[in-house]
């Protein structure tokens, strides 16, 4: 007869990382870390084709969430040090960290760039898609010590909904999220672009009441207001010299083209973009292509995808900065992934003598980028909004923030081949 087998041991974890050093994950961060939905985020790259132009930008999202999680135990322990009102046994303390490590785990292959596309030929945005991998029994598990009811908290959390005053550590203009991918992609990258004093951000977190409303929310103390600048002007630099770098966004393009001409033409269905990893998804989309007659189905297997995998990128056929924008009330079906848009990108393919969905409008749309809408405790104790119209007193980080992402944005055609466009054909077909 055999001796009754001894109950598993909680089991601890140290990973040593190349930003943060020491990671320690306790035993429930071990049990998440070791189910196949998260270990599907060691195949996700973290900046989708930035390796393409930054060669070490190989780095992937689970990297990026055992970070987050670490900041968030580290911001919760400083926190917890200065306000005794925040304990490590309260239920909305206690899920901050699992939130923070599985705040990508909806992730889709290559991370944003199909949520770009239009809304018939996606599920939704990585937040929403991300229930379907709570749902996954090895995750629901592990999850399992946390209590009743603690899977929808954690996903609520991720959305930034629920009534956890402390939500805004995973999910608002301040999250610990922005803090770690601004460190870590550009170290990968090898740009001096994303620095930001983190140290400084975290001793300035605080839970703050809201003047309006009398609720508690994540804010920051005065006295870190520059190291919040320093946040500001990273994410400025990295999207307008790496995330939004041509390269970067002619890879994106011609990927986006790849997703969606192959869920039009039924090569794929949008159910099934969930889940894949970011070879798994190529490789089974040219295998579909390669074996399906159509031209149309063909060209991404034989054309498309291989020129992705060459790096053989779209061409620049015209280049839009914003000073040659200014005045030009753009189309607001213009950065969307539009009916309208493909229409004239298939007509600019006819002009050009290129095969359509040959031509590829690019005008990058993030208007949450620079968003600041952060409680302030200033220096006399008083706790105040900063919202669109700044603080007295202090620089208008608002009007900054919205100055550089008007300046960051570019709207660029690319081509297939190698295509030139004037100014005058396109401004005109595309003013709202």
């Amino acid at each position: 007869m055999k001796p009754p087998a001894e109950p598993r041991r909680p089991r601890h974890r140290t990973v040593r990382d190349p930003l943060w050093n020491t990671i320690r994950l306790d035993p429930i961060a071990v049990e998440i870390i070791d189910t196949p939905a998260f270990q599907r985020l060691r195949y996700i790259r973290q900046l989708g084709f930035a390796h393409l132009v930054y060669p070490g930008a190989t780095h992937t999202r689970f990297d990026h969430a055992l970070g987050v999680y670490h900041l968030a135990r580290t911001a919760l322990r400083g926190m917890a040090d200065r306000d005794p009102g925040i304990r490590e046994d309260d239920p909305d303390v206690r899920l901050i960290p699992y939130a923070a490590l599985l705040h990508d785990i909806g992730h889709y292959a290559f991370s944003h760039a199909i949520e770009e596309l239009d809304q018939d030929r996606m599920p939704g945005d990585h937040e929403a898609v991300s229930a379907r991998f709570f749902a996954s029994d090895e995750l629901a598990a592990a999850l399992e010590p946390l209590g009743e009811g603690a899977t929808g908290a954690i996903h609520a959390i991720i959305r930034g909904e629920g009534a956890n005053p402390l939500r805004g550590l995973v999910s608002g203009s301040l999250d610990l999220d922005k803090m770690e991918y601004l460190r870590r992609d550009a170290r990968f990258c090898g740009v001096p672009y994303g620095e930001v004093d983190v140290d400084r951000l975290l001793q300035g977190l605080a839970l703050l009441r809201d003047p309006e409303h009398g609720l508690l929310e994540v804010g920051v103390r005065e006295k870190a207001i520059s190291a919040l600048e320093s946040l500001l002007f990273a994410k400025y630099q990295m999207f307008r010299n790496v995330y939004w770098h041509h390269a970067v966004r002619a890879a994106t393009a011609l990927y986006k083209r790849i997703v969606s001409e192959s869920v039009r033409v039924g090569l794929v269905r949008a159910e099934e973009l969930v889940g894949p990893t970011d070879e798994e998804l190529l490789l089974e989309v040219r295998r579909r292509s390669l074996a399906d007659a159509r031209p149309e189905a063909r060209r991404i297997g034989e054309r498309w995808i291989p020129a992705l995998r060459h790096r053989r990128l779209p061409k620049r056929a015209l280049e839009l900065t914003p000073p040659e924008l200014e005045g030009v009330e753009v189309a607001p079906w213009v950065p969307r992934d539009s009916p309208e848009r493909r229409r004239l990108e298939n007509a600019l393919a006819d002009e050009l003598d290129l095969y359509p969905g040959e031509v590829m409008l690019d005008y990058p749309d993030k208007g949450r980028m620079l968003e600041l809408d952060i409680l302030v405790e200033r220096r006399d104790r008083a706790v105040e909004r900063m919202g669109q119209s700044g603080l007295r007193g202090l620089i208008d980080l608002p009007l900054v923030a919205r100055e550089l992402y008007r300046s960051s944005r570019v709207l660029r055609v690319f081509t297939m081949e190698r295509r030139h466009l004037s100014p005058e054909q396109l401004i005109d077909r595309i003013r709202s």
